[in-house]
């Protein structure tokens, strides 16, 4: 019998307060992992109210930070948490993320900005805080998007952010082999979070007619693949992006 164990490992998850975050941290977290659940700070507190709920359902092993991904000293203060509470950090996933869905001639800089800030500023701002510290032996894992390959119309900011993530994880992935520290990125099609949820019913139908297995993904199927690769199943996959999406065609 084959079983994955996380036990004594520490995971740092970033966008940890709600969706394919706070099931990719409760997945670790069943797993074994000590999980660190990154949240950004909104003013009115409402991530935090949702980071220590999701805590608090996880029980011990499970720890709220704040952090804005934005700033790299925020994801410095993270990673020294996780090094304060277990000393090591071994999994580092990036997967806060944001949309502002607009068609180029109507998008604002403001708009571009903030996706490209969040979506990929934020995995190397993540990256770069937990490289010096995570162990040999190591894992990262960064959401990208099946929008980085199809482009979806009004997602020219998501869909460039999320393309470079998977630029940023190959090229990772070769600095950090000497550690052999995996690099890797998920990219899944449309799940029905918050997000996915946004999508008016009739483009959803749409899209749905593209997807073979004939349903849209669960944040569960994302944690599963995840796991899979912060697991010691993966170690021999580097600098891939695996496609978790029920069979979407890309060209």
């Amino acid at each position: 019998m084959i079983s994955i164990d996380l036990t004594g490992r520490t995971a740092l998850v970033t966008g940890a307060s709600q969706g394919l975050g706070a099931a990719i941290a409760t997945r670790l977290h069943a797993a074994g992992a000590t999980v660190l659940l990154a949240y950004w700070p909104d003013p009115a507190g409402a991530n935090h109210a949702k980071a220590v709920e999701v805590a608090a359902a996880l029980g011990s092993r499970a720890t709220p930070v704040p952090a804005d991904v934005r700033v790299l000293s925020d994801m410095q203060a993270a990673v020294a948490e996780a090094l304060r509470l277990t000393g090591r950090i071994d999994i580092l996933v990036n997967n806060a993320g944001v949309i502002r869905d607009r068609t180029v001639k109507k998008m604002t800089i403001e708009e571009w900005q903030s996706v490209i800030d969040t979506n990929l500023t934020g995995v190397f701002n993540g990256c770069k805080a937990a490289e010096p510290h995570i162990a040999d032996g190591g894992r990262i894992i960064s959401l990208s998007s099946i929008s980085a390959a199809l482009g979806f119309f009004g997602q020219a900011n998501y869909a460039a952010a999320k393309a470079g993530v998977i630029g940023l994880t190959r090229v990772l992935s070769r600095e950090l082999a000497r550690r052999a520290i995996t690099v890797n990125a998920v990219a899944p099609g449309v799940v029905l979070t918050d997000m996915g949820k946004a999508i008016p019913a009739a483009e959803q139908e749409k899209m749905l007619t593209q997807v073979p297995l004939g349903r849209f993904g669960t944040p569960d199927d994302i944690a599963n693949a995840v796991l899979f690769l912060a697991s010691d199943l993966g170690t021999y996959i580097t600098g891939q992006t695996i496609q978790v999406n029920g069979g979407w065609y890309q060209a």
